[in-house]
């Protein structure tokens, strides 16, 4: 398998680094705008190889598409990260443009590739690639889910004092501070319901926690996370690549589940070969049924900021 990861920045690097180090794709092409950047990357990350254990073969490239031709997968990071005190909805304006312009020239060199974006705001970089381009919605996904109930279930770990193989969760909505939709009533300890250990108030303080996973981590570092959105990315590609039909909840685009249509918004998805295999319904309470259409509405508001 070939899997492009476009834009070598943190995440990409990070992407590029776990989807090799597990060792189960032939080559990985990471390519971005700047003069030899993506070169030194790949040549870092390739020196680790022997020390590493992994065979896959990393290669650099500088904003030449016709290299990345043939891949199976491709991974959009490219766009401007998040700054402390900024939204990612505040990134529309200059992350539009590149995203619609990274997507076309995947598809002309890799007609039947496979899409994850990952730029911000995702669910709306999400939407406008399915806007922009013919291909058909299995083979569109937005990472955001998995990255956030992977944060999720760390703050359930982390208040149920528990090691996190134990805990089991899931976040649905909107990849925003405001959107997201911890499902804590369905999070569980070795299949018992977290609130058997966990009080009211605790629950609700480990999904505020959850909402501004991203900013706390951009407060703290100065810029967005990267070892956790790689490692969310790497996941979701290992299932697509091995057919692992996985249990995900992405941004995928909707017609009609959970009452919702026309729009990319995260919601559980079975990963393969085929990409999103299936989109699976869930029942929500009457809450999380509120809370998932405002995380809709919101999602909506900043869909509207596009020049479609």
């Amino acid at each position: 398998m070939k899997v492009t990861v476009v834009g070598a920045g943190a995440v990409g690097a990070s992407c590029a680094e776990y989807i090799a180090i597990k060792n189960f794709a032939s080559e990985v092409v990471v390519l971005d705008i700047k003069e030899g950047f993506a070169e030194g990357k790949a040549m870092d990350l390739m020196q680790t190889a022997s020390l590493n254990g992994f065979d896959t073969k990393i290669t650099g490239i500088t904003n030449d598409y016709s290299k990345t031709a043939g891949s199976d997968v491709a991974i959009i990071t490219s766009g401007i990260p998040r700054k402390p005190g900024m939204t990612r909805e505040e990134l529309i304006g200059i992350n539009a443009g590149i995203v619609k312009t990274v997507s076309s020239n995947l598809i002309e060199h890799s007609p039947n590739v496979i899409l994850i974006v990952v730029s911000n705001p995702m669910d709306t970089m999400t939407y406008l690639v399915h806007k922009t381009t013919n291909l058909p919605k299995n083979r569109i996904i937005g990472m955001g889910g998995a990255l956030d109930s992977a944060r999720f279930k760390y703050r359930l770990a982390e208040a149920l004092e528990a090691p996190i193989s134990d805990v089991d969760g899931m976040v649905i909505g909107g990849h925003s501070d405001t959107g997201m939709v911890p499902l804590t009533a369905h999070a569980t300890r070795n299949s018992i319901k977290v609130s058997e250990f966990l009080s009211e108030e605790r629950l609700a303080q480990v999904s505020e926690d959850t909402k501004v996973g991203g900013a706390t981590l951009t407060k703290l570092l100065g810029t967005s996370a990267w070892y956790a959105p790689g490692a969310a990315v790497s996941s979701m590609v290992q299932a697509i690549a091995c057919d692992q039909k996985k249990m995900f909840p992405c941004s995928a685009f909707l017609e009609g589940e959970y009452g919702l249509d026309d729009i990319c918004i995260g919601v559980p998805v079975l990963l393969g070969k085929n990409g999103i295999e299936k989109i699976v319904k869930i029942e929500l309470a009457e809450a999380e049924k509120a809370k998932m259409q405002e995380s809709a509405e919101g999602v909506r508001k900043t869909n509207g900021l596009l020049a479609l």
